[in-house]
């Protein structure tokens, strides 16, 4: 049971209903679910089961027919647009899938961009955005564009531009969607390591099971409904590969670890 303070945030009775013609379509129906502070929680889901429809109305990027979102104690679509995204600057941060970098703006400049929106001064904000490209492993990037790096270079410079302004919660849509198992390995334990040490809360999306693996809370999506919630126990000692052959190992001798789910990796 969770306790209401270590709660960040939470998502009660939530439906999303599109409207083409005279045709109703439900994408998310009576949703309800709870996220703790520095929790990684994973929606998970195949494509198609409303799993970002739903990241979506928990960022506040689009608005829902019925229920409530709460983060942090606010009621984020009763917020007028103006608030909203003053909000969303002060507390989120976003990764992407096709990692949504100004094409113009070289690595250093792309991961300053949160930080001129909050204003921070010139000197102080290029010391935050070199550090964080350092700390992501891109300190030899800091003056190259897009087109100059590979996707996960790429990619690197979108978790360091999510991450530069220390957000309290981090939105991650298919954060692997475009690389390879390697690299895509690689941006998940840089994911996971930089919100363990800052106790960051990360929402993600995935239709991958390797990658919601990653996760302390699993969340499965189908049909726009709620089908579980997995809670996931890790040792806090373990690295991220140690975890991965341990869940490798005990899927083998137990093929019931998930059962009678409707949804596939």
């Amino acid at each position: 049971m969770n306790n209401k303070d270590d709660t960040i945030i939470e998502v009660k009775s939530v439906k999303k209903i599109y409207r083409m013609g005279k045709e109703r379509i439900s994408a998310i129906d009576d949703v309800s679910f709870t996220i703790k502070r520095g929790e990684f929680c994973c929606l998970y889901g195949v494509s198609g089961s409303g799993k970002s429809t739903l990241l979506n109305l928990m960022a506040g990027i689009e608005k829902l027919t019925s229920g409530q979102i709460i983060i942090k104690g606010k009621n984020i679509h009763k917020m007028g647009e103006k608030g909203l995204a003053k909000f969303r600057q002060d507390n989120l941060g976003f990764v992407f899938q096709s990692y949504n970098l100004m094409n113009a703006m070289t690595a250093m400049e792309n991961v300053e961009l949160p930080l001129v929106f909050k204003r921070i001064p010139g000197k102080k904000r290029k010391k935050m955005a070199k550090d964080m490209l350092v700390k992501v492993g891109l300190g030899p990037r800091l003056r190259h564009k897009p087109k100059e790096m590979s996707g996960g270079q790429q990619q690197r410079v979108g978790i360091a531009r999510a991450f530069v302004s220390n957000p309290e919660i981090v939105f991650a849509d298919e954060p692997t969607g475009n690389l390879d198992s390697k690299t895509s390995k690689e941006v998940m334990d840089l994911i996971k390591e930089m919100a363990k040490t800052n106790h960051q809360t990360i929402v993600m999306v995935t239709h991958d099971r390797r990658l919601a693996d990653y996760a302390d809370k699993i969340i499965h999506i189908f049909d726009g409904k709620v089908e579980d919630i997995e809670l996931k126990q890790h040792d806090p000692s373990e690295t991220e590969s140690e975890i991965l052959l341990r869940e490798e190992q005990t899927t083998e001798h137990d093929e019931s670890v998930i059962v009678d789910q409707p949804v596939t990796a």
